[in-house]
């Protein structure tokens, strides 16, 4: 849907300039966000590491017995050194969480979870090197225990933790259900800033704090300005004029690479139009006693957004409309109370009131389709999804519309029952027969 020059929005965008595409804001943003870092290999490779090592640690019961009681002593020792903070709901002893494509946050909380509780999974993975019934769960182990003890590792586990502490809080927000279009936009913008400000001026940071934790784990920590071989072979060799440090692979390769995936990704999602096009919309909402009824917003929506709809004289009629209707509408009775667009077009049309004011209802009914369409476009896609698996990839396309229209629809699919469905069959067959 995003394809803004070959996808299906391009379509759409070729036969109707004037449509708009805004993407269903919390929608999987998270999972979104986790895939567009996956987009550097490292990073990628790690998430893979990552559930690899968590589900040899969670394999069985008394592996996971084993990693609450090491963690449990561990946080006897740190509080009886005071080294931690002591207080009523914290230091509580945890597990290690799986990262999921199912729910929002299982990527964060899987992250932190690693790192909450590093130093018991190493000695559980080491304890199932040692002492494994066979040689497969030997060699898994040694395996994952070098890869969790190394540089390369650690360094994404932190990376990843602020990343997705930054994007963790917009995810969340957008998800409320009573959502502030303002504050979430205003939220979008102060996420891509702080994402850029740890671009620019967030790697020394980022590794001092790497650094210290290696020093607490016994890790290696590799010399900066060592020369960095990516593979061994002639066909991994990198060109001898120009070496790449250590240094400069992680900074560049995995720091700033995962980084700008991520910025990518939300500009692609809330690009500038969509985001002018949604606060301006704002301007229309009776909420808070219309607090933010703004005129020239609400004239700057029409021309900027919706010039088909209007013609040049009814752009200028609906200033006039407007300044009557801030008089009128707000403080009318049957108008207080509301809080959403879809009441306020409810009312002016139960109050009649949408005809002596027709061009801004016209406006209040093009924003709200907006919303409406959005979000109905992306339920059907994701039905698609499950609908035509892998298993149903030779469905036609008959048969899969009709079993989406299922499954979008289940309010009215609940009414029909299986003997009115059976009757319906055997009133076909029966004019089949005549």
């Amino acid at each position: 849907m995003r394809g803004e020059w070959n996808g299906l929005q391009a379509l759409f965008v070729r036969d109707c300039p004037y449509v708009y595409y805004v993407h269903c804001m919390a929608h999987k943003l998270q999972l979104a966000l986790v895939a567009a870092s996956r987009e550097a290999k490292r990073i990628h490779q790690f998430f893979i590491q990552l559930a690899s090592i968590i589900n040899i640690v969670g394999g069985s019961s008394k592996r996971h017995d084993d990693l609450q009681s090491i963690h449990a002593v561990e946080i006897e020792n740190l509080v009886a050194s005071n080294a931690i903070e002591t207080g009523r709901g914290i230091n509580q002893i945890g597990t290690l969480q799986r990262p999921g494509d199912t729910r929002w946050s299982f990527h964060y909380q899987s992250v932190c979870s690693m790192i909450r509780m590093f130093g018991a999974t190493c000695s559980v993975i080491n304890k199932i090197s040692n002492e494994g019934a066979n040689y497969s769960q030997r060699g898994d182990a040694e395996v994952a225990y070098m890869i969790l003890t190394s540089f390369e590792l650690i360094l994404i586990l932190h990376l990843m933790k602020e990343i997705m502490g930054l994007t963790n809080m917009l995810c969340q927000t957008l998800q409320q259900k009573s959502l502030d279009i303002l504050n979430a936009m205003s939220q979008v913008s102060t996420t891509q800033s702080l994402i850029q400000n740890m671009r620019d001026d967030g790697w020394e940071p980022l590794l001092a704090t790497v650094k210290s934790f290696c020093e607490e784990n016994d890790i290696d920590i590799p010399n900066m300005n060592a020369h960095y071989t990516r593979a061994r072979g002639r066909f991994c060799r990198q060109d001898e004029g120009s070496p790449t440090t250590m240094e400069h692979h992680f900074r560049v390769d995995i720091f700033t690479a995962a980084i700008d995936f991520q910025l990518q990704e939300l500009k692609n999602r809330f690009n500038e139009q969509a985001v002018e096009l949604l606060i301006l919309s704002v301007s229309l909402s009776p909420k808070d006693a219309y607090k933010s009824f703004k005129i020239d917003d609400i004239c700057k929506l029409a021309e900027k957004f919706y010039p088909r709809d209007f013609t040049e004289q009814e752009k200028i009629c609906l200033k006039f409309q407007l300044q009557h209707y801030k008089l009128d509408v707000p403080k009318h009775q049957d108008f207080q109370n509301m809080s959403t667009l879809s009441e306020l077009c409810r009312g002016l049309a139960v109050s009649e009131k949408s005809k002596i004011y027709p061009l801004i209802d016209r406006l209040i009914r093009l924003v709200l389709t907006l919303p409406v369409s959005t979000a109905t476009i992306e339920r059907a896609f994701s039905a698609m999804k499950l609908v035509k698996t892998r298993l149903h990839t030779r469905m036609e396309d008959e048969f899969l519309a009709d079993h989406l229209v299922v499954y979008i629809e289940k309010e009215i699919a609940k009414n029909f029952t299986s003997e009115m469905i059976m009757d319906e069959f055997y009133y076909i067959s029966d004019r089949r027969r005549a």
